[in-house]
């Protein structure tokens, strides 16, 4: 999301380091004060990091700035309670290395940041060789767009796929939505009463987590149902990855958050950042009706009619269904696995047109490693509305090929209005 709600931490030495908080005292004052980690002298794994209210007896805190280190079984909420009961004046909460860059605008309990781990661990440095460690902290308020970091970016807990890619053959996830620092309602009041201009607390709150993701992703795709009424889940989904957007704000490829170029690989973004606006428009789509499912499950499942009948909530009997090798199922994106003895794989897609009528569509493929891919045929001309065509999609290992290798794509059908995009991935295993 292209927005923060900045507080900056400045140290003795004069480094700053830009962090998070969705509390921003206008009293908090601008002087140096004494900055503090408890545990300092012990190893970096010490729960004594993450500021449990038993460790913070056996330190002067009061009236200094306390660091601590994110994770363990305390919240951060937690941590910031327990250090203010303490009578520390603020808190500097730095990411667990896990956590990476992905920082919380929390309505915190007392003056704080939350910052990157990368930064937190250049703050213990300098605590570490310094004999009379100093810092402030000064909330700048809200900034949006280009004064953020570059949005969207992949966060530290999104969920990334790539572990059955190569038994399903379905690339995950199939999209992101905004997680992060997403601002809604509250059932209680959050942070300090005393700070808030409504009698007893402020009934909103910032929260993240990929259940922030999914109502935003839900949203859009009610919103295309409406606009839509006669559009199937398979087209809803289909319209959603094929216009979303692979660069963030700042015209580059989307990150991950926290790091200055580690680009987001299909496993971790899928097909893009939705883009609302655009997917009630796609131009084409990738549709599927109920039955193609079940072949794909009859070729994946192995012939369990038990299993499979309970999936689909039916009586099934594969021996009466046609069957679908696993990448051939008509999914907005696309996964082969070159093999020894099948260095090339030939992929099956049919879009329908649900842009104009006498649109043409040309392609364009990316592929990286040196992997040969073509397309059959590669224009698309649509007569009219609802007109389904159908294209093949061939790959071949690159010359000089190393045993394993896992390379990704982009293929785009392209006309005068439209963009229609799907991810590709593609492994090369020659031990197989």
């Amino acid at each position: 999301m292209d927005r923060s709600i900045v507080a900056s931490v400045k140290l003795g030495d004069g480094s700053i380091f830009h962090g998070q908080s969705a509390f921003q005292p206008a009293k908090f004052t601008h002087e140096l004060l004494p900055l503090v980690l408890p545990g300092a002298n012990l190893s970096d794994d010490s729960p004594a990091f993450t500021c449990k209210p038993e460790f913070l007896v056996v330190v002067d805190i009061k009236g200094k700035i306390v660091l601590c280190k994110g994770g363990g079984d305390i919240s951060d909420i937690d941590k910031g309670a327990a250090v203010l009961k303490a009578g520390a004046a603020a808190m500097i909460l730095m990411n667990a290395e896990f956590q990476r860059g992905t920082t919380a605008a929390s309505a915190h309990l007392l003056p704080a940041s939350h910052i990157s781990f990368v930064d937190g661990s250049k703050i213990i440095d300098y605590i570490r060789r310094s004999n009379h460690p100093m810092a402030s902290i000064s909330f700048e308020g809200t900034r949006l767009g280009v004064s953020s970091p570059p949005a969207p970016a992949v966060a530290s807990f999104s969920s990334l796929g790539g572990l059955s890619v190569r038994d399903t053959h379905i690339l995950k996830p199939d999209v992101l939505g905004p997680g992060v620092n997403v601002l809604a309602a509250w059932h209680s009041p959050v942070g300090p009463s005393l700070e808030s201009p409504i009698p007893g607390g402020a009934y909103f709150n910032m929260i993240s987590g990929t259940s922030m993701a999914t109502p935003h992703l839900s949203g859009v795709a009610a919103l295309l149902k409406s606009a839509h009424p006669d559009w199937s889940p398979a087209a809803i989904r289909s319209a959603i990855m094929t216009t979303a957007d692979i660069r963030s704000n700042d015209g580059q490829r989307i990150i991950f958050d926290g790091t200055l170029n580690e680009t987001a690989n299909v496993f971790a973004i899928g097909a893009g950042h939705v883009n609302a606006s655009r997917a009630a428009d796609p131009g084409l789509v990738y549709d599927l009706i109920p039955r193609d499912y079940v072949s794909y499950l009859c070729a994946f499942a192995l012939d369990d009619e038990k299993l499979i009948s309970g999936l689909v909530g039916d009586q099934v009997s594969c021996s009466n269904i046609p069957r679908i090798s696993r990448e051939q199922l008509n999914y907005p994106s696309i996964v082969v696995v070159l093999r020894k003895k099948t260095p090339i794989v030939a992929v099956n897609r049919t879009v329908t047109n649900v842009g104009e009528a006498g649109e043409t569509y040309k392609v364009e493929v990316e592929a990286g490693g040196g992997l040969a891919v073509s397309v059959v045929p590669q224009t698309l001309k649509f007569s009219m509305v609802g007109e389904k065509q159908s294209f093949t999609v061939t790959f071949s290992k690159p010359g000089g090929a190393t045993e394993f290798s896992s390379e990704e794509g982009i293929l785009r059908w392209v006309s005068c209005k439209h963009v229609v995009k799907i991810p590709m991935s593609i492994i090369v295993d020659l031990l197989e």
